[in-house]
């Protein structure tokens, strides 16, 4: 695994941001948007002036009532235009711009998805029990699919077109790992990549708690529970489902 590094960011990029009270982090977070992206600030019903603020910011403000980090990612995956999209956290816990080589590796057919598996910064940035869960989770993908993936982090990029042909119905926690299990099944060829992961700002709505783990790996579970399904391939030569 490779730590990446930023380049010149390509056009016609959007990037997703699920968003749920989290003004506090969003002013770094949308500096740090590539120029020349949009970022696309899904509001999951926040009541701290998030939206107000993202607008103000300029970024393209999403609405999605139905609760759920899921139901926030497809909102916005289903609003997007551009032809490769990105997916980011909005917490100040990832940095956008990690997110240029992703694209460049898409853009240049070497993988359908790109994935970034998070290296804790500093105390405080991963909870143990969040980790333990994201293992347990690593390992059963592992059984179910066959990619030897570390990480099931929100940081990751792909062509707007295929993840549509995927027919992802998870609108809770489960949303990420759907994505991967059924691009898998698709013969996708998913790429992992170091990137940085910083401490949050604020507290976290999923994993935050052992409770909140526990539900987010209850979801996880029900989708690899899923019998295997066709779905659409992506555009482009690729297939494998390969890890590198």
């Amino acid at each position: 695994m490779k730590t990446v590094t930023t380049s010149t960011a390509p056009p016609d990029v959007d990037v997703i941001l699920p968003c749920l009270n989290e003004a506090e982090a969003l002013p770094w977070v949308l500096e740090r948007i590539p120029p020349g992206w949009r970022a696309l600030v899904v509001d999951n019903g926040s009541t701290d002036g998030s939206a107000e603020l993202a607008r103000a910011l300029g970024a393209t403000v999403v609405r999605e009532q139905r609760r759920g980090f899921g139901a926030a990612c497809h909102a916005g995956l289903t609003a997007a235009t551009a032809g490769t999209v990105c997916f980011c956290d909005c917490d100040a816990s990832l940095d956008p711009a990690l997110l240029v080589p992703f694209v460049h590796e898409v853009r240049d057919g070497d993988a359908d998805l790109v994935l970034g598996r998070r290296r804790p910064q500093g105390r405080g940035s991963w909870p143990a029990h969040a980790r333990v869960g994201n293992l347990a989770l690593a390992r059963m993908l592992r059984r179910r699919t066959g990619l030897r993936l570390h990480d099931l982090g929100p940081l990751r990029a792909a062509r707007r077109s295929a993840l549509l042909g995927l027919d992802l119905t998870d609108r809770r926690s489960g949303y990420p790992l759907q994505m991967v299990v059924r691009a898998a099944d698709a013969g996708w060829r998913i790429t992992e990549h170091d990137v940085p992961y910083l401490p949050r700002a604020g507290a976290s709505k999923v994993t935050g708690t052992w409770r909140g783990t526990w539900q987010a790996v209850r979801d996880m579970r029900r989708v690899l529970a899923e019998a295997p399904r066709a779905s659409a391939a992506p555009r482009g030569p690729l297939r494998g489902g390969t890890v590198r």
